[in-house]
């Protein structure tokens, strides 16, 4: 029996003798005594064998008191060695019995624990003498006991007490870490053997620290999302010290240090994965540590192996041009075999000689291999692996790709170490990234997970930094080579390695995760100014190997779907490639003589009429768009197919939701099916109809091609910069001998409208989905004037109301937000506004939105006001409409354009830039002169037709009678000439959103000021606010970092027509723009966006400055005459070089003509202007006797003009 045990009694009796003894609180020297009398040595292992046969729930009440008691006598100067006893008996009692500790007991374990630490086992203590063999043992006995503790109480800890343990875990962990220096500063030796393995000492510290570590991940596994920025800072800080160690040794191939390093990389994953600070103060020493580990494990390659690929060329074609050679390699493969045979039959396999010494081959055999070969639960482990080490690297890789994630920035600096510059498919040791973790692991798992780090790199801040990328032909290897050299290079060397293993890949899921990272690097690659063959080679590699695909009848849907992405991705890169639209257009030419030559475009609409999955479908529809829309005239001969495949899908029944469709009801093909289709595949379908019309309609931007609105106000230059649109078709790229050259007759486009008018609008618009009446909608934004004049008027009443009816009518935000852009693009035809009753609809329809709820909503109903504002100032201004009385409509709708404009300017910035906009096109047609003759109705006579020649405005055909109303008055004084409250409150708003809005609203205030000031009723002399106006226009022109502001502003300064507009502020004018001529790029901090920029602001500035020294007179005061006269040297020689600007610019015209649409073609302001401020100039210096200075501004005058 129990009860009768020695050993049993013994138990009972030293506790119930503790309990007695403790009742009156004995000091810590007492009770140290009395423990050491109690719980001696020679009673220890009776005492747990006794434990074993105790009731639970005694055992852990006695060990709770125990060490609650311990833990006061943990400062007594002789208590170490009876503590350790202590910790000792703990241990093993801990090994025997399932202690059931609640959290009194475990918070008062951890607190024993914790000071036996650190008054007795610490680094920090010096009272004891311990040896260093000793230390190890408590300290692993104590992390024993931890272990168990936590197994049994770990689920119920709450989430003070799992802090409270990883605290005491980390306090280990350094006293360990000191413990390994300790013994490294006695013997440099100690480390390794001569075979590479950890020596036996090492080895007992280092599995303590593997037991501590596998703790600390348990912990940090239950804090989670939980863990405080202290907490997490503390963790930070150990495991930087252990990688720091680590990189500065060589790593030790063996069992106990490839558990060792997988359980701190365990940990650093749970840290990195979850920041809570910063970590770019450790980026770069984790980096360096874990790049050490990426082939950690793999046997050493020799000097003399065979590479990949036996090519002298290091570039992307190296991939392609020995395609054959590499096919025939492929073909003596030996078949799969399984692991254990291996070992075995590896000396007698007949391999090729190259397998034998290349690991890029023997990584290739892998491939035929599942996944699972190489999983953690094999009890066979992969050749060259007995140490489990592919572990270690995976858990490495993994941190790698947190860092990516947490500090994308930071990362960018280390590119260079973890990814390679020149010989990717060359397998060697010393270069250990990434990329040869892709290519030449033997563990599929590591495979995929680098392909996963590298699509981390690459997303987010990387296509901005990688903006910088540049490939040189030549570089010669030297001390230094620029960082946009270097990006170029790893950009090629990322290409060759992913095509590469694209083309030869057969694991299905390693090729998901690589197309992943290519359609990442698609978008982060500056192609132009990478190999123009780059671009291309990455379109038809993807494009072969979807053709691959389709003939060998896989059946992973997935896969297919990735791969069809990517293949989109690639052809609507941005600027388009003249290169693929040449290639392209090869293939097609090619496809229509061989069938087995499938070009892109075919091979996309097979894929879309095959219905094999709607995610197929879908992927191939926009990559169908964006053929479209980057190389619209290789889609011309496609109209059929696109027109079809999209009304078949109108028709087809809706799934809400392809990802919830089963998969393996998809698989193999059987033709065309009556399957059902996502609302989403409908949807780009109509979206690539919208391309194919905008194309055809020669669609250049909802903005017009020629900026009129600038037309009258900007002195820049005598040409017309043609703007590029997002949203617009790509014309730039064409191909002279092309038999699918882009048209510009506008029939077919009116036949294509017309052909989706009848047929696939009524379906879309009553569709039940709104993404689809989105996009049916947005069809209408990509009309133009010159096909909306030729369509019959049923079909242009039918766009006008049907984009009406849904921005009053319908409730989804999305839908009305496209119809509210419908109708600003709309707006813009002259059609429509000779119509008044068509204008006032669109009007009140805008204006109706700009109400909504809904941002986006009120964004596109600003937009679309500000547009029609736009148009009726272009037609009051540039067509000169005559004036005249008759109907009492129109003054309401301009009294609600004003009202609404001026509330908006209150909205958000987005919204606030529109209304900005409006008001400052009404502010150049009103008329506030209260003298004028009174005008109450605004006509346009047939006769004034013929004056809008414009493309935009054609007006052939527009009018059936002999006049339309525009506006119309209700007789009211503010009716003839604008209410003159509307003048104070427009000047009032753009004041306030000049100082309140963000670089769009500014630039827009700009532009509205410069719209005010053209107006010619309008006297700026006599307005109060004027000085205030050009204070802020002179203020934003010195101080603002964007150019965009800064030549507005100039431009703004540069309207007023005369001297007297100027008033009192001329002086502070003429003082402005020299300071900012003088201090043009010496201390403004450039924006990057402004670069472009500023070679225009200089210009401006120029064409501002000359304007305003024409009107220097005699007249003006002495404050500006002194300032003229203490800055003679500088205009002298600003002027001199513009006047020998002007000569070398008239002798450039007589031998070449000027590229009049380079944005940034030279221009050069009039000789007029020039002349007439050197002349103002002149008289002030001559009249103020400063007869030197002036005979040099005479000699200019004389020498130039």
């Amino acid at each position: 029996m129990a009860s009768s045990s020695p050993g049993f009694r013994l138990w009972r009796t030293a506790f119930l003798t503790l309990r007695d003894e403790t009742l009156t609180s004995p000091p810590p020297s007492a009770l140290l005594t009395l423990l050491r009398r109690l719980f001696f040595s020679e009673t220890h292992d009776a005492l747990t064998v006794a434990a074993a046969s105790l009731p639970t729930s005694e055992v852990t009440s006695d060990i709770t008191l125990l060490v609650e008691l311990a833990s006061t006598t943990t400062q007594c100067d002789d208590a170490v060695e009876h503590l350790m006893q202590i910790i000792h008996l703990i241990h093993d009692v801990c090994c025997r019995v399932r202690l059931e500790l609640n959290s009194f007991s475990w918070t008062v374990m951890l607190n024993f624990l914790e000071l036996t630490m650190e008054n007795v086992l610490g680094s920090a203590n010096k009272k004891s003498n311990l040896s260093s063999t000793f230390r190890l043992k408590a300290m692993a006995e104590i992390l024993e006991i931890l272990r168990l503790i936590f197994k049994v109480y770990g689920r119920k800890c709450l989430l003070s007490e799992t802090n409270h343990l990883t605290r005491l875990l980390i306090f280990i962990i350094s006293s360990l870490h000191s413990e390994l220096l300790s013994l490294h500063n006695e013997n440099d030796a100690w480390y390794a053997t001569d075979n590479g393995s950890a020596k036996p000492k090492c080895s007992r510290l280092r599995e303590t620290e593997i037991m501590a570590l596998s703790l600390l991940g348990d912990a940090l596994s239950k804090i989670g999302a939980s863990m405080s920025e202290s907490l997490w800072n503390a963790v930070v800080e150990v495991l930087r010290k252990l990688m720091d160690f680590l990189a500065s040794k060589n790593v030790i191939v063996d069992g106990i240090m490839s558990r060792f390093y997988t359980s701190l990389f365990h940990c650093l994953h749970l840290i990195l994965s979850d920041p809570k600070g910063s970590l770019s103060a450790h980026v770069a020493g984790f980096v360096t540590t874990l790049q050490m580990f990426l082939t950690y494990g793999l046997p050493k390659r020799s000097s003399s192996a065979s590479t990949a690929v036996e090519s002298k060329n290091k570039g992307i074609n190296s991939a392609y041009q020995n395609s054959e050679n590499l096919e025939s390699r492929k073909s003596e493969r030996v078949p799969y075999r399984p692991p254990h045979l291996r070992r075995r039959e590896g000396n007698n396999m007949s391999l090729p000689s190259a397998e034998s010494t290349s690991d890029s081959e023997s990584s290739r055999l892998s491939l035929f291999s599942s996944d699972s070969e190489h999983s953690d639960n094999d009890a066979t482990t992969l050749d060259g692996d007995c140490y489990r080490s592919s572990k270690a690297r995976l858990a490495a890789i993994l941190c790698l790709q947190d860092l990516c994630i947490a500090e994308p920035k930071s990362i960018t600096s280390l590119w260079t170490l973890l990814l390679p510059e020149n010989d990717v498919l060359q397998p060697r040791k010393h270069q250990q990234t990434l990329m040869s973790c892709l290519l030449f692991d033997p563990i599929m798992k590591i495979r995929i997970t680098s392909s996963s780090t590298l699509a981390a790199m690459l997303d987010g801040h990387s296509v901005i930094f990688l903006q910088l990328a540049e490939h040189r032909e030549s570089i010669k290897r030297g001390s230094f080579t620029a960082l946009s050299s270097s990006l170029g290079q790893i950009l090629m060397q990322l290409h060759t390695g992913v095509l590469y293993l694209i083309k030869r890949e057969s694991h299905d899921g390693l090729l998901v995760s690589l197309f992943k990272v290519l359609i990442l690097l698609l978008s982060a690659t500056p192609y132009a100014r990478m190999p123009e063959d780059l671009l291309p080679n990455t379109i038809f590699s993807v494009h072969d190997w979807i053709k691959r695909d389709l003939d060998s009848k896989t059946e992973h849907i997935g896969l297919l779907a990735t791969a069809v992405s990517c293949l989109g991705a690639a052809l609507s890169k941005s600027p388009p490639s003249s290169q693929v639209l040449k290639k392209l257009d090869e293939d097609i030419s090619r496809g229509a003589v061989s069938q087995h030559e499938m070009s892109a475009p075919f091979l996309l609409i097979e894929l879309a009429e095959l219905g094999i999955h709607p995610a197929i479908t879908f992927e191939s529809l926009q990559a169908l768009k964006a053929i479209s829309h980057n190389y619209p005239s290789i889609m011309t001969g496609f109209w059929g197919q696109i027109f079809a495949i999209a009304y078949g899908l109108l028709h087809s029944p809706v799934t809400p939701d392809f990802s919830r469709c089963n998969a393996g009801s998809w698989k193999g093909y059987s033709g065309k099916t009556s399957s059902p289709t996502s609302e989403r595949c409908i949807a780009a379908a109509m979206k690539v109809i919208d391309e194919c019309l905008r194309a055809a309609s020669g669609f250049k931007g909802a903005d017009d091609l020629l900026e009129f609105r600038l037309l009258d106000i900007q002195l820049m230059s005598n040409t017309t910069r043609e703007k590029r649109v997002a949203s617009a078709p790509s014309y730039e790229l064409n191909i002279s001998d092309s038999p699918n050259k882009y048209l510009t007759d506008y029939s077919s486009a009116v036949k294509q409208w017309s052909e989706v008018i009848q047929k696939h609008l009524p379906l879309a618009l009553c569709h039940g989905a709104p993404m689809v009446r989105v996009a049916a909608f947005n069809c209408f934004a990509g009309l133009t004037s010159s096909v909306f004049s030729m369509l019959n008027d049923d079909m242009q009443e039918a766009i006008i109301s049907s984009a009406v009816s849904a921005a009053l009518g319908d409730e989804v935000p999305s839908i009305k937000s496209a119809a509210c852009r419908a109708i600003g693009v709309l707006a813009s035809f002259s059609r429509i506004v000779y119509n008044g009753s068509l204008l006032n609809k669109l009007i009140r329809a805008a204006e109706f939105n700009t109400h909504d709820s809904t941002v986006s909503v009120r964004i596109t109903a600003s937009w679309a006001l500000a547009n029609i504002c736009d148009s009726l100032r272009y037609r009051a201004i540039e067509l000169q409409l005559e004036l005249s009385t008759d109907d009492t409509v129109g003054f309401e709708a301009l009294s609600l354009i004003v009202e609404t404009a001026l509330q908006l300017t209150k909205d958000g910035d987005k919204i606030k830039s529109n209304a900005v906009r409006a008001l400052g096109h009404i502010s150049r047609f009103l008329s506030f002169n209260c003298y004028s003759t009174p005008i109450e109705v605004i006509m346009i006579p047939k006769e004034s037709y013929h004056a809008a020649e414009n493309l935009e405005f054609s007006t052939t055909n527009f009018c059936k009678e002999n006049s339309s109303p525009v506006f119309t008055s209700n007789g009211s004084s503010s009716a003839k000439f604008g209410d003159p409250r509307w003048l104070e409150r427009m000047v009032q708003a753009f004041l306030s959103c000049v100082t309140t809005g963000n670089v769009k609203v500014q630039w827009n205030v700009c532009h509205a000021l410069s719209n005010l000031f053209l107006n010619n009723t309008l006297r700026l002399h006599d307005m109060h606010w004027a000085s205030t106006v050009y204070s802020i226009l002179l203020l934003l022109l010195r101080d603002s970092t964007n150019y965009k502001i800064r030549i507005h502003a100039a431009v703004a300064l540069a309207v007023p027509s005369s001297r007297l507009d100027y008033g009192s502020s001329f002086s502070d004018v003429v003082q402005g723009l020299e300071q900012v001529l003088e201090s043009l790029g010496s201390h403004h901090s450039v924006m990057p966006s402004s670069f472009k920029y500023k070679d225009n602001l200089e210009k401006q500035l120029n064409l501002t400055t000359l304007h305003v020294l024409g009107f220097v007179s005699l007249e003006d005061g002495p404050l500006l005459k002194d300032f003229l006269l203490k800055k003679a040297y500088f205009f002298e020689g600003w002027l001199k070089f513009l006047c020998s600007s002007l000569v070398e610019s008239q002798d450039q015209r007589s031998s070449s003509m000027v590229d009049q649409s380079d944005e940034y073609a030279p221009y050069l302001p009039k000789k007029a202007m020039v002349h007439a401020a050197l002349k103002s100039l002149y008289d002030i210096y001559k009249s103020n006797k400063h007869h030197d200075i002036a005979e040099r501004f005479g000699q200019l005058i004389g020498k130039y003009f």
